[in-house]
């Protein structure tokens, strides 16, 4: 038998039905909710008209009560639906059965308040902004807040994180155009506002030099304030370092000594040092002792002795500014020295002298920007090894001792794992390597992937919030900065015609 052919008509109406009933069944889904737990929850909507977005907030509601609970992942999903349809009369009367995939909102959260109870088919409503107000005002932790903008998807509500939580060593990492210069710049001006907390800044790009100076159009009042708060902010651009200042093994790696290789010759630095308390290694050539001399013409060759970052035995040291007790905050402007090398070992002195004098026990925040230059996972030369051992020790101990570190950088993948892995506290801005997000979320486990997920499409100034810092995983969008910002990227007039 031939096959009937079909209409041009006929398949264009089936089309059309089929479309109609799909519409029709995934018009229909609702906003519900099951936990089995009391703690998490799963839930399904409708793709129409969908307000549920990953990070978002929401309500969930049956004869029990209501939960104010957060959508930590959203998805697209498949489902096989049967719609009956109208008799037919080619059926003899009868209704036919459609089978249809359906296409629906999947997803999971995390119950923030409620009472502990499991429930099923809980309707799904968006929070409104005075219930998150609300929330958050009762959960504010035992520090002070910092007010640092307001929820990226509850643009009406505020956000502010706990000043106790950066008692724990915090991670912030963006990639370049992300806003992590200036939202890391937010930060800073809160904490000399809300705290007492001591502050180190090292500061390669001179980011921060003006952070004392109120930009216009500050309000007043704020102004005032702000000027208070930092009055005693250092800002050292001129850096100076005393070889004295220098332990024998910093030293050593300024000329590049192996203390078994060169044995002698880095004995030999150890006694010059000692004896002739050099402004700079250039001094030594006029010692009396061969050795000296010979060190003198090894930073000749390097360099070395060249470097601005010497000062006399009796001068100013930047090492000096750290142990100022009317120094609240001292800015390092690491970007004003010439070389990469200079950068390296002032960055590493500070470390040391802080570590050093750990048994003072007197709360400091390190804040490194940059971080993967200071503390690397793979160190360059001997300069940026001792750094990134002392890094380590903060890291790993500062804690107890009141040195707390705050470590801002593009590529996480660079930093060193025994310093990144001790952070308690996570500020992710806009990244779009996998690499650099995959080794985040090894690290910050405590972060739910959904929202890690999410950083890739983050906007200028949006971050995700986790850890000691945050009352739970938030997605902010920070706000605007009180100083001037000290290293804005250069106009790109030339673009214009």
């Amino acid at each position: 038998m031939t096959p009937t052919a079909t209409a041009p008509g006929d398949v264009e109406r089936s089309v059309a039905t089929f479309r109609a009933v799909r519409e029709e069944i995934e018009t229909s889904i609702l906003p519900l909710a099951t936990s089995v737990d009391g703690r998490s929850f799963t839930f399904q909507a409708s793709l129409h008209g969908l307000q549920l977005r990953a990070g978002g907030y929401v309500v969930l509601e049956d004869g029990a009560g209501s939960r104010l609970g957060q959508i930590l992942s959203v998805g697209l999903a498949l489902e096989e639906a049967t719609a009956l349809e109208q008799p037919s009369a080619t059926a003899g009367g009868a209704a036919t059965r459609s089978r249809v995939i359906a296409r629906l909102a999947r997803g999971s959260g995390a119950i923030l308040v409620g009472d502990g109870a499991p429930f099923h088919d809980a309707r799904v409503r968006p929070a409104g902004a005075k219930e998150l107000r609300d929330w958050l005002d009762a959960t504010s932790g035992h520090g002070a807040s910092l007010d640092v903008g307001h929820l990226a998807l509850a643009p009406d509500v505020s956000f502010a994180l706990n000043a106790a939580g950066f008692g724990r060593h915090t991670f912030l990492c963006g990639q370049s155009g992300s806003g992590k210069t200036y939202s890391l710049g937010v930060v800073l001006e809160r904490l000399l506002l809300e705290t007492t907390l001591r502050m180190v800044i090292l500061d390669p790009n001179s980011d921060y030099v003006r952070l004392t100076d109120v930009r216009p159009g500050v309000d007043e009042r704020m102004a005032t304030r702000y000027r208070e708060a930092t009055r005693d902010v250092v800002v050292r651009s001129a850096i100076g370092l005393r070889v004295g200042d220098l332990d024998p093994d910093q030293q050593a790696a300024v000329l590049r000594l192996d203390p078994i290789a060169d044995r002698e010759e880095y004995a030999e630095l150890a006694a010059a040092v000692a004896e002739q308390r050099p402004a700079s290694l250039r001094e030594l050539r006029g010692s009396e002792r061969e050795q000296a001399r010979r060190l003198a013409m090894r930073g000749s060759n390097l360099g070395v002795d060249r470097w601005s970052v010497w000062r006399d035995p009796d001068g100013a040291s930047l090492l000096d500014d750290l142990t100022r007790p009317d120094a609240r905050c001292v800015v390092v402007d690491l970007g004003s020295l010439a070389t990469r090398g200079e950068q390296a070992l002032a960055a590493g002195a500070v470390l040391r002298a802080l570590w050093r004098s750990r048994a003072q026990r007197e709360p400091m925040l390190i804040v490194i920007d940059e971080a993967h230059n200071v503390c690397p996972r793979l160190p360059e030369d001997a300069l940026a090894a001792l750094a990134t051992e002392d890094a380590i020790s903060i890291a790993g101990e500062g804690r107890k001792f009141g040195l707390y570190m705050l470590l801002a950088t593009q590529r996480p993948e660079k930093l060193h794992m025994n310093v990144l892995s001790q952070c308690d506290n996570l500020l992710l801005m806009r990244m779009n390597s996998e690499a650099d997000l995959a080794v985040v979320g090894e690290v910050f486990s405590f972060a739910p992937p959904g929202l890690l997920g999410t950083a890739t499409a983050f906007r200028q100034g949006e971050a995700l919030a986790a850890g000691k810092i945050s009352s739970h995983p938030a997605l902010i969008r920070f706000g605007e900065r009180i100083s001037e910002e000290g290293g804005a990227d250069v106009p790109a007039t030339w673009a214009g015609r």
